[in-house]
């Protein structure tokens, strides 16, 4: 045993709850508050005015075909079927599944693409209600970054390092601007995936871990079925006047032994504590759609009552964003169209179109929007030449490609109805305004109101940030 914890083990019962009740009135006072502030050790934020409360990130794990979906490219038709020049492959670097391939003949798109609203922007007639709210959204046509495979790029994306161990944007917030909501977490998680199960992509905890930051910055992921939150509700025979006293007892100890060794995952549990016990209440009312009308559920499509689903997933965010929760990362698998293009896409597409531009609306129609950032899109993009044998029609695929894809952007600050970069006449490179992932996360926390060069946290004995050493604020998309 550590001599340090005898003195804990010797107090009398009129020392621990003297002394304990210093932490619960710091608790009590928290909540009479209101918002769970940000971290007191973190640096002094926001650096400046914010444009945007809140954000919403619609990751869609696996990858969506930029040049299928937002970035038209007439060329790939005209030559399809023929081989991409060497002198625009250049020696890159592609997954295990095409490294070996030496025919690389270019595909046209499955597609066909017009031009929508006042922005003229290009989009698919898969995506008919994005293509609708298209004047809303800035879309960046110069996305690159440095990874092949999934797991590594969607880190790399979501923490600014390939290797897991770093904490997630939503941490980063978290830790740095507390939240606006007594009652839920500040860092929100939700997954789906397409209900074919077309493919094998694992949601690893690590994507919304904390890091070396403290464990209660993770994101809190909401299932997909059951309870959202486990062990959310009581156990049969415990009445809420039970678990709050029982609470209470924690809450003393726990402060006892914060007193005494100052370990800040004590101060988690503390907080957790407290956190569960207030969701018992927050969380059923969240998911209530009972008060939602009838044309708000129309609009997400047939899915929203469906819990799990990507429009469920959808219509929760708006939710938990008009609840004060400060980041909602919503990821959905499904898009790794190696050996499925022709089949896997459309519906694919189908899942997503009208929850995300639902989301849009929604956002709008309730004043949302501009304070919350909106972001969609992959971890990277996929090939303009095939995998697999152009003979082969309903095998028709497309490999991993980090060297220039698409997203989208809305609210929060950003220019609605504009194109930022252009990839070249292939879709292959990234030529114009390019836009590496540490823009994209600089460009995220400025409008946060957070300078990604001085928010920094030192571990290891060196300052670490969210952009590592790089990073550019993407200044012609701020509005």
């Amino acid at each position: 045993m550590n001599s340090a914890e005898l003195p804990s083990l010797e107090l009398t019962r009129r020392a621990l709850f003297g002394q304990g009740a210093m932490g619960l009135g710091a608790l009590a006072l928290q909540s009479l508050m209101g918002a769970q502030r940000p971290d007191p050790a973190a640096p002094s934020l926001p650096h400046w005015a914010a444009k945007a409360k809140r954000v919403i990130y619609l990751l869609q794990n696996g990858a969506p075909s930029h040049v299928d979906l937002y970035d038209h490219k007439p060329l790939l038709r005209q030559r399809h079927g023929t081989q991409i020049p060497d002198s625009v492959v250049g020696g890159r670097r592609f997954s295990t599944m095409t490294g070996g391939q030496t025919a690389r003949p270019l595909l046209g798109e499955i597609t066909a693409f017009s031009r929508h609203g006042q922005s003229g922007a290009t989009v698919s007639s898969f995506l008919p209600q994005i293509a609708s709210v298209s004047d809303e959204l800035c879309f960046i046509k110069s996305m690159h970054t440095t990874q092949v495979n999934h797991a590594p790029a969607i880190t790399f994306l979501m923490t600014g390092g390939e290797q897991a161990g770093r904490p997630a944007i939503g941490a980063w917030l978290s830790y740095g601007l507390g939240s606006e909501s007594e009652d839920l977490p500040a860092f929100v998680v939700m997954t789906s995936r397409d209900k074919e199960a077309s493919c094998g992509q694992i949601f690893y905890d690590f994507y919304w871990g904390n890091g070396f930051l403290p464990s209660k910055y993770q994101g809190v992921k909401f299932r997909g079925s059951g309870d959202p939150v486990l062990y959310l509700s009581n156990p049969k025979g415990m009445s809420q006047s039970m678990r709050r006293s029982i609470l209470d007892g924690l809450g003393q100890l726990n402060e006892i032994k914060l007193q005494a060794h100052g370990d800040p995952e004590t101060a988690t549990r503390l907080a957790q504590y407290e956190m569960a016990y207030r969701m018992q209440s927050s969380v059923p009312e969240l998911t209530d759609l009972s008060r939602e009308p009838k044309h708000i559920l129309d609009m997400y499509g047939p899915d929203v009552l469906r819990q799990g689903s990507y429009a469920y997933n959808c219509l929760m965010a708006r939710r938990l964003a008009e609840r004060g929760v400060r980041f909602v990362q919503l990821m959905h698998a499904g898009w790794d169209q190696h050996r499925n293009l022709n089949t896997q896409l459309e519906i694919q597409c189908r899942d997503v179109d009208a929850p995300s531009a639902a989301l849009i609306r929604d956002l709008k129609q309730r004043g949302l929007l501009e304070d919350t950032l909106v972001i969609w899109g992959g971890e990277f993009g996929r090939t303009p030449f095939l995998q697999g044998d152009i003979a082969n029609t309903r095998q028709w695929g497309r490999d991993h490609h980090p060297y220039a894809f698409t997203i989208w952007m809305a609210g929060g600050g950003v220019k609605p109805g504009i194109t930022h970069g252009s990839s070249d006449e292939f879709g292959f490179n990234a030529v114009e305004n390019k836009v590496h992932i540490h823009d994209l996360q600089a460009t995220l926390m400025h409008l946060m109101g957070i300078d990604h060069e001085r928010f920094t946290f030192r571990f290891q004995g060196r300052q670490f940030r969210l952009t590592d050493v790089h990073g550019e604020v993407i200044k012609p998309i701020l509005a």
